[in-house]
C-alpha cells in the first residue's frame, strides 16, 4: 500500500525538498525554526527513490528521527520503506551521507523517546493522539578505516560511470587528433600511436564489457529479487547493454583501420557510442542508484 501512496506524498513533499536543498537545509512555513532531514529511501517494492522531509534530532551524538506522521494512526511511508530496506541516504543542512536505520525497542526506545520529547515536546503530544507506539529510529553511520563515511553501491555505480565517461572522452580526443593528421607520426616510447590507440580502445571495451556483464549476472538479479517493481526497468537496461555491446564491437574492429581523414568513420561511431552510453548512464542512475544504495555499502577503496 505504501508504494501506491508514495507518488502523492512525493508531490506534497516536493516544494519542501526543493526549498531545503536550495537553502542549505533551512525551510520556512510550518517547519521554520526546526531542524529537518531529508531521508531518501528505496520504495519497498518499486525500488524507486522516495525523499521525505522529517524532523531531525541529535541524541547521544547520533541522528534520530521519529515516525510520528503527525500523530496519525499509521506509520509514514518512509518508515515502511526503511523497515524493508534499512540502508538510506540522509541530508542534514549541507551534509549528505548514507546510513543504516536502526529501530529501537524496549527500554532503549523509551529512553531515547523521552530525550526526544525534552528536545521537541510536540512528539509527546503526537504519542498521546494515537494508539500506535511511535517508532524511534537511530541513523547509524559506518566508516572506512581511513575515516571516510561508507558509501552505498549506488554511489559506486555513479563513480564507475564517471570514470568510463572520462576514458571514452579521452579515447575520442586521441582518435580525433590522429585522424586529423596532427599526430600521425607520433610514437609513445617505441610504440606507434595507432597501436596505442588500438590498445586503449580494447582496454576500454573490455572494461565496459566487464561492467555490464557484472550488472547482468550479479547486481540486476539481486535488484529484481529485492524490488520486483524494477523488473521492467532492468529489462530495458539489459537491452541497452546489447546495443552498447554491438557498438563497442564495431569500434574495436574499426580502430586498427584508422588513418588520417578517417575514411572508415571511427569518430562518428565513437560519437554514437558516447551518445548511447550517456543516455544509458543517465537512465540507469535515475532508476537504480537508490535501490543499489539500499542493498549494501560499497567496499572501501582509496582515492
Amino acid at each position: 500500500m505504501a508504494d501506491e501512496l508514495e507518488p502523492f506524498v512525493a508531490d506534497w513533499n516536493k516544494p519542501v525538498v526543493e526549498e531545503f536543498r536550495a537553502n542549505g537545509g533551512k525551510v520556512g512555513g510550518p517547519f521554520e525554526g526546526g531542524t529537518l532531514a531529508l531521508l531518501t529511501t528505496a520504495g519497498a517494492k518499486s525500488g524507486l527513490p522516495r525523499t521525505s522531509p522529517v524532523g531531525y534530532l541529535e541524541i547521544d551524538g547520533k541522528g534520530v528521527v521519529i515516525a510520528s506522521a503527525g500523530g496519525g494512526p499509521k506509520n509514514p511511508a518512509w518508515y515502511h520503506n526503511l523497515s524493508a530496506n534499512p540502508l538510506l541516504t540522509v541530508e542534514v543542512g549541507t551534509e549528505k551521507y548514507q546510513a543504516r536505520a536502526v529501530v529501537l525497542e524496549g527500554e532503549e526506545r523509551e529512553r531515547v523517546f523521552a530525550a526526544a520529547c525534552e528536545l521537541s515536546p510536540g512528539y509527546a503530544d503526537y504519542q498521546k493522539g494515537t494508539d500506535r507506539v511511535l517508532p524511534v529510529v537511530v541513523l547509524e553511520t559506518e566508516f572506512y578505516e581511513d575515516g571516510r563515511r561508507a558509501r552505498g553501491l549506488g554511489q559506486e555505480l555513479t563513480e564507475i560511470h564517471d570514470w568510463l565517461r572520462g576514458e571514452l572522452a579521452e579515447l575520442r580526443r586521441q582518435v580525433a587528433d590522429f585522424a586529423s593528421g596532427a599526430t600521425e607520426t607520433v610514437t609513445l616510447g617505441d610504440t606507434p600511436l595507432l597501436e596505442q590507440l588500438r590498445d586503449n580502445c580494447l582496454s576500454f571495451c573490455k572494461a565496459l564489457e566487464v561492467h555490464h556483464g557484472g550488472e547482468d549476472k550479479g547486481a540486476f538479479p539481486v535488484l529484481e529479487s529485492t524490488f520486483p517493481g524494477l523488473a521492467p526497468t532492468l529489462a530495458k537496461l539489459r537491452e541497452e547493454h546489447k546495443e552498447v555491446s554491438r557498438l563497442r564491437t564495431e569500434i574495436a574492429e574499426l580502430v586498427p583501420k584508422l588513418e588520417p581523414g578517417d575514411p572508415h568513420g571511427v569518430q562518428a561511431k565513437l560519437d554514437t557510442l558516447i551518445e548511447e552510453l550517456e543516455r544509458h548512464f543517465a537512465y540507469e542512475e535515475a532508476a537504480v542508484v537508490t535501490a543499489l544504495d539500499a542493498l549494501a555499502f560499497a567496499p572501501a577503496t582509496r582515492g
